[in-house]
């Protein structure tokens, strides 16, 4: 005697499920898909918090970059040249983000 298998979805034995075939005609689309909606969509909510977060971001990973540069050249004399190099890796890390955010930011306007 073979146990008998179940559906665990419907919990119907499998024994009792009929299958059909499909239509050969049928490409597996239906009319509904393509209708469009009646109901007028808003338009999508400006995040203003994030464009001005990006620009922060921004402005300082400039700044930070332009202050390492002119440590680095010599131009500001604050100690040795060591500390211009973390100064522009931080100053990178922190302009990358800002300025992918802000041309994502230009690209959806």
């Amino acid at each position: 005697m073979t146990p008998s298998h179940t559906n665990l979805a419907t919990g119907i034995p499998s024994s009792k499920v009929k299958y059909s075939r499909l239509s050969s005609t049928d490409d597996g689309y239906i009319d509904l898909q393509f209708k469009k909606s009646s109901q007028k969509k808003s338009p999508p909510k400006i995040s203003y918090k994030a464009i001005v977060l990006a620009m922060v971001l921004f402005l300082i990973g400039t700044f930070l970059i332009i202050i390492g540069s002119l440590l680095l050249a010599g131009y500001i004399r604050k100690g040795e040249a060591d500390r211009a190099v973390p100064v522009l890796i931080i100053g990178n890390l922190v302009f990358l983000p800002g300025f992918y955010h802000l041309c994502i930011a230009y690209y959806a306007s």
